[in-house]
């Protein structure tokens, strides 16, 4: 359902500012790069502060970049490992600011200490998520299974927390963080068991 949607934002929605930044000339890292910084300080400077819901519609603003800079480099004909690379290191910096936001709101107003280690338990989750992903495939495996992919994790938490904020009820946040630290967690497990399956069937060959 995520791919059907990122599909229509972003050959129909962004098409124009794809366009326009094309003509512009600019480059689609520095796209990347400013999409990062800016959801790094939607969540920083509002979530801290309990401003929940506007730090959700600004880094909902910026998290499109994410869509715009791809869009653009495969309109330019710029797609190139260094930008896949950049693209994917930025991502765990947008994420790590997200859910750090929140570990910082769980530390100040919205004071619950399990919330903040289970938030902390998501940031670590997701990381490793990623980078089994990474290291199996510099080991010539593949690991691209799992329920809880990056879309799906960002989708959730910032959905469930902007309403948080609508509707002033922190159980949704509650329910998002514990959905996700099971689903990465899982997600974690699936990756290495399907490079061990991997690793062993090569052994065996050889």
């Amino acid at each position: 359902m995520l791919d059907h949607i990122k599909g229509f934002v972003q050959g129909v929605v962004l098409a124009p500012i794809v366009r326009l930044f094309v003509a512009l000339k600019i480059s689609p890292d520095a796209v990347t790069l400013v999409g990062t910084i800016g959801v790094a300080v939607g969540a920083l400077a509002f979530y801290p502060r309990g401003e929940l819901l506007a730090g959700t519609i600004f880094i909902t603003c910026f998290v499109f970049s994410d869509l715009i800079d791809g869009a653009m480099a495969r309109a330019v004909g710029r797609t190139s490992k260094f930008g896949a690379f950049w693209d994917s290191t930025l991502d765990r910096i947008g994420d790590g600011a997200v859910f750090g936001g929140l570990a910082l709101y769980f530390a100040g107003p919205g004071d619950s200490d399990l919330y903040l280690a289970l938030t902390l338990w998501c940031v670590v989750m997701g990381a490793v998520t990623s980078y089994a992903r990474a290291r199996a495939e510099s080991l010539g495996f593949t690991a691209n299974v799992g329920i809880a992919e990056r879309a799906d994790r960002l989708v959730l938490v910032l959905v469930m927390t902007g309403f948080a904020g609508i509707f002033d009820l922190d159980l949704l946040i509650y329910i998002a963080l514990w959905i996700l630290a099971v689903a990465s967690t899982v997600t974690v497990g699936q990756r290495v068991w399907t490079v061990r399956r991997q690793a062993l069937a090569e052994e065996a060959a050889s």
